[in-house]
């Protein structure tokens, strides 16, 4: 398999780039970050690529599965910078995947894009993707929620 990571060198990424090193079903990964690592990974190149401005469908073509991790949490003092990263960015890998069809994409959720529940009972997955109104990073993952169910 030919895998693309987009956000390949932040927390996340470069766990899964060393999980998808050592599995044998891989063959290629195209680690894709705003800045090179200054590090090698087994089975990876690496391109620089900014999903807001960047052409992504050359970086997604002949991939099986594109694995979209890129966020960005800093700034919170510049929420227009980290909206046109988090939810534009995402709508951009998005139409790209779409748009070369790639017959796989996933994407890292979180529970932040939950909206609050009740303390005394649990919830499953049907429970509404609203976010939390205050938190501007849970509102953002319910955004980028949106646009896959759109997708979907």
């Amino acid at each position: 398999m030919r895998i693309a990571v987009v956000g390949a060198t932040g927390n996340v990424g470069t766990s899964v780039l060393r999980a998808l090193a050592d599995d044998p079903r891989i063959e290629y990964v195209r680690g894709i970050a705003r800045r090179l690592p200054q590090f090698q990974q087994a089975k990876t190149d690496f391109v620089a690529a900014d999903i807001v401005h960047s052409r992504l469908e050359p970086l997604f073509e002949g991939m099986d599965a594109v694995i979209h991790l890129g966020w960005r949490i800093q700034s919170a003092h510049r929420p227009r910078e980290l909206e046109l990263n988090n939810v534009r960015g995402s709508e951009r890998v998005f139409d790209a995947v779409e748009g070369t069809g790639v017959p796989a994409l996933i994407y890292s959720s979180s529970i932040g894009a939950y909206s609050p529940g009740p303390k005394d009972q649990s919830v499953n997955e049907s429970f509404p993707t609203l976010g939390i109104a205050t938190s501007l990073y849970s509102t953002q993952k319910a955004k980028v929620e949106r646009l896959l169910d759109e997708l979907e």
